[in-house]
Order: structure tokens, then C-alpha cells, then sequence
């Protein structure tokens, strides 16, 4: 079975910045795409970033130029960056992983979800 587990979530003022961080743990063969997607209560989960295991990525337009992904293939950790933090980012946010197992095959897996509230 494979873990992942974030941390790095809290309260900050808009303006500000907080750093999430993953880290993937079990039965891993090898993890292909990583990635960071948010929840509000009554809207589906959107994508906020990914990045490749060759660190290609992408990112939902409104946070380009704000938020940055980062990962760690030796650690199989995933980080995310977000500065210049809006009222409108305040989400539940979730670690996503696509990875092949030692057994069991291919399959996406989530973490339990950090909340980050942007508030004055």
C-alpha cells in the first residue's frame, strides 16, 4: 500500500506565504506525476499544480506567477510554494501521486487533505 501524507496547511493573512509539503511512503516501484489540487465545500476538486517525474509542469492559471511546485524524486516528496496568498486560495488542499506499486499495479492515491485559510 502506499501513504501520502502533507503537512504545512494553516492560517495566514492575504499577502502572505505558506510551503505544503508531501511525502509518499509504502510499496513505491516508481511515482509518475505529482500534484496539488484544492477543495471548497459545494465545488468539485480543481487541479492546482503538477509536475512530472522530468519536472515538466503546469498549473491552474490563477495561481501562475504565484505559486510554485517542487519535488524530490530521491525523497518522493512534493512541495508547493504559495506566496502572495489571496482570501480566494483558501481551500482544502490534497497531495495527489501516481504510482506503481511493488504490487498491486498502477494507481492514483491522495492524501487526507491540509486546509489553508487566507484571512485577515
Amino acid at each position: 500500500q502506499v501513504q501520502l501524507v502533507e503537512s504545512g496547511g494553516g492560517l495566514v493573512q492575504p499577502g502572505g506565504s505558506l510551503r505544503l509539503s508531501c511525502a509518499a511512503s509504502g510499496s513505491i516501484s516508481r511515482i509518475y506525476d505529482m500534484g496539488w489540487y484544492r477543495q471548497v465545500p459545494g465545488k468539485q476538486r480543481e487541479l492546482v499544480a503538477t509536475i512530472t517525474s522530468a519536472g515538466r509542469l503546469n498549473y491552474v492559471d490563477s495561481v501562475k506567477g504565484r505559486f510554485t511546485i517542487s519535488r524530490d524524486n530521491a525523497k518522493n516528496t512534493v512541495n508547493l510554494q504559495m506566496n502572495s496568498l489571496k482570501p480566494e486560495d483558501t481551500a482544502l488542499y490534497y497531495c495527489n501521486a501516481d504510482v506503481r506499486s511493488v504490487v498491486g499495479g498502477r494507481n492514483s492515491f491522495w492524501g487526507q487533505g491540509t486546509q489553508v485559510t487566507v484571512s485577515s
